[in-house]
Order: structure tokens, then C-alpha cells, then sequence
């Protein structure tokens, strides 16, 4: 499938540059998942399309200050570092800029030396590995202390404001520290709208899954089918499975909030029509004509052109349906991207 097919034109000021306070007051868009029926509300008014039985389901991973700015030991040269994954302890794969300083072999010295790596190779997908532990004195727990002091939360590079407080780029129910970007469909829910969802009689689940590089990486492949999605880490608990298997066998609806719940419950295997607890490394990767096994429903963003999270919304309602969203929602002024409004497709 060409990939450009994925394609949508959208005007630059309509890229969100702030969260909307309070987070429940962002526009909603709801999209008939098989009438296309659209409908403009406001987030809280997300109630109106839950029911008592359904089951909320969210991603409660916690986004990590993985963004380094550093310098080679040797010349002094700047290099920016986005940590992705840890190899093993102290060895971590990352993205980095400009590479052409970026050598194997090269010292890099991080917070006034506070932190060192050395880089030890390269990664597959062009990045590098550095190795943490030639910091004098190196343990985990003190390697976490550093990034947590030295380290920047990682905005998406179309964020070109900067913000002031690191809570507002995550969830309010972000517990679960690992992640390099935020499951940004989650930003709209407050305690009190959370609070709402359960008086109403819907259960709320959570789940983990540690955005990294296969979430965000962008499709170059011409046809879709050749894009590579990088593995990310993520758990469904045996609490959240029994609380979905619960939700099913009383004809409710599982609701997932995020691509990245989507991908993490379609990584499980079938137990009755609920994913059965399961944890581990997933890189799969959703295209139209996919056959959802779990959820019912889908709290999303307004996603990137050529994205795999566009083509996975798009695998869940249809392409035509989201692009007609998407057209819809430029022509009436919906903020787009991390900081912006929401769709629930349902």
C-alpha cells in the first residue's frame, strides 16, 4: 500500500505549542467507527459515549529526562543525546546530532563532567551506543539520580515553545518511569474527569508501555508494508487482563486510550476475547485490513502524515473515515499533535 496515501495537508499554526488547561477542556472529536457519523464536543463530554460496564484502559508509562546535551572530551565538540533503550546496565542506545562528531570510540562528557560515555558502536537504525559506566564511580542508582538532574524531558521537535514544568508533558496518572515520549491521548484526562468515568460505572485499567523509537520513527518505506518497527518494552499486568476478561463477559466495551495501549494489548494472546497478562518486547505493527482482537474503542490524537500511528487509526476505523476526520478537523479549527485536541473513535 503506497504510503503516501497517508498523506494530509495541515496548515503550521494549527500545531499545538501548548497544552489546554484544564486538560479536559481540549476539543473531542467523535468518529462513528463503522456509520463515519463525526460529532464536535468537549473532552469531558467524553461521558456521554462511555456505559456503565465498559473498561478504560490506560498507559501509565512515565516519560524519563533522556535528553542529553554533552561534549566530546577530546575537542570539546557539542552533542545533543536522546537516550532510547538500555542494552544493559549503564549501556544505552540512543539517537544523536551532529553525527559526523559522534565517533566510536569518543569520550562524551555530560553536566560538567558529573556524567561520561564512551561511544561503543552504532545502532541499525543510525544512532549510537554509549557506555556509562567509564563514569568514575558508576551504579545505577546514582546514573538515574544524574539524568534526573542534568537530563531534559524530550519534546517532539514541532514543539518549538519550551515549558516550565516537566508534569506537563505527562499524564496525571504517569507512574511507571521509561519512556521518551509521552502517550499523549491520555493528557486530556484529570483526576476529576477519572473520577467522573468510574461514578459512571466504567472500571479503569492500567497498563505499560515505554514509548521509544518504533512509536515515533516516521514511514520513508515507499509501500507501508516495508516500513520496520524498532521493539519497545511493555507489561499487561494479571490485574488489568482479569479487569478486561471481567468488562467482556458483561458485554461491556474494552475503551483503549492510545495507539500505544492498542499495540500492547494486540501484542497478547487471545484468552476469550481479553488479552491474557503478558509483558516483554513488541514491535508489531498494525495496517489496514488488521483484525482487532481486544478493544472496542479509541481515544487517539490528531497523529503525523506518513506516521504508523496514522496508518494504525487508520486500520481501526478505515482510511477514508480518519482522513474525512482529519479534513474535518482542519477545516474547524482542531489543534493537532502531542499538545493537541482528541479524537475518540467509537
Amino acid at each position: 500500500m503506497d504510503a503516501a496515501l497517508f498523506d494530509y495537508e495541515l496548515p503550521p499554526d494549527r500545531i499545538a505549542q501548548h497544552p489546554i488547561r484544564p486538560r479536559d477542556h481540549s476539543r473531542l472529536l467523535v468518529v462513528g467507527r463503522t456509520s463515519c457519523e463525526l460529532t464536535d464536543c468537549v473532552f469531558r463530554d467524553i461521558l456521554h459515549f462511555l456505559r456503565p460496564g465498559d473498561i478504560l484502559v490506560l498507559n501509565n508509562t512515565k516519560v524519563f529526562r533522556a535528553k542529553l546535551s554533552g561534549n566530546r572530551a577530546d575537542t570539546g565538540g557539542a552533542i545533543d543525546v536522546l537516550l532510547l533503550k538500555e542494552r544493559d546496565e549503564g549501556v544505552w542506545e540512543a539517537l544523536v546530532k551532529p553525527g559526523r562528531k559522534a565517533k566510536e570510540g569518543a569520550v562524551v562528557s555530560f553536566g560538567k563532567d558529573s556524567l561520561r560515555a564512551r561511544i561503543a558502536g552504532r545502532t541499525d537504525f543510525g544512532g549510537r551506543v554509549f557506555d556509562f559506566t567509564v563514569t568514575p564511580n558508576f551504579a545505577r542508582a546514582s546514573f538515574a539520580r544524574k539524568l534526573g538532574e542534568i537530563g531534559e524531558v524530550p519534546l517532539p521537535p514541532y514543539i518549538k515553545s519550551s515549558i516550565t514544568d516537566d508534569e506537563l508533558y505527562q499524564t496525571v496518572y504517569a507512574t511507571e518511569t521509561g519512556s521518551v515520549a509521552a502517550p499523549t491521548a491520555g493528557f486530556h484526562f484529570t483526576e476529576g474527569l477519572l473520577a467522573q468515568v468510574k461514578a459512571l460505572g466504567v472500571d479503569i485499567a492500567q497498563i505499560t508501555l515505554h514509548v521509544g523509537l518504533g512509536t515515533f520513527r516516521p514511514v520513508k518505506t515507499e509501500r507501508i508494508e516495508d516500513h520496520v518497527m524498532h521493539e519497545e518494552h511493555f507489561a499487561v499486568p494479571e490485574a488489568a487482563a482479569w479487569q478486561m476478561r471481567d468488562a467482556r463477559r458483561g458485554g461491556g466495551r474494552i475503551v483503549a486510550v492510545g495507539t500505544t495501549v492498542l499495540r500492547a494489548l494486540e501484542s497478547c494472546p487471545d484468552n476469550g476475547g481479553a488479552p491474557t497478562a503478558t509483558s516483554g518486547w513488541t514491535s508489531v505493527y498494525i495496517t489496514p485490513g488488521y483484525r482487532f482482537r481486544f478493544a472496542d474503542a479509541l481515544v487517539t490524537n490528531f497523529h503525523l502524515p506518513r506516521t504508523s500511528l496514522l496508518i494504525l487509526v487508520s486500520a481501526f476505523a478505515g482510511r477514508d473515515s480518519i482522513l474525512s476526520a482529519y479534513r474535518h478537523a482542519v477545516d474547524n479549527g482542531y489543534r493537532f499533535y502531542s499538545f493537541g485536541d482528541a479524537m475518540l473513535i467509537v
